[in-house]
């Protein structure tokens, strides 16, 4: 059940990336949930390695999204650089 609500924070994190940083992706919701998630792991990296959150504490949606902004932004520079 964890799990599932952790996909589910996911998907709402990685749309809310998506929502904050202007651009077009062809990936639909699967890369939303990706971004999402993904930006939840790097998001409670970057906060613990800046001192935001101590081990063993979730991770909060703010660095969440900050890590999943983050994603999006190094996707739209990468998919730009291999278009052109």
């Amino acid at each position: 059940m964890a799990l599932l609500i952790f996909l589910i924070f996911g998907l709402v994190v990685g749309a809310l990336a998506r929502f904050i940083v202007p651009g077009r992706e062809n990936g639909g919701w699967i890369l939303s949930l990706a971004f999402g998630v993904a930006g939840a792991y790097l998001g409670g990296y970057l906060g613990q390695l800046l001192g935001f959150q101590r081990t063993n504490q979730p991770m909060g949606f703010v660095m969440s999204l900050v890590g999943a902004v983050l994603l999006v932004i190094a996707y739209h520079a990468f998919t730009r650089r291999t278009a052109s």
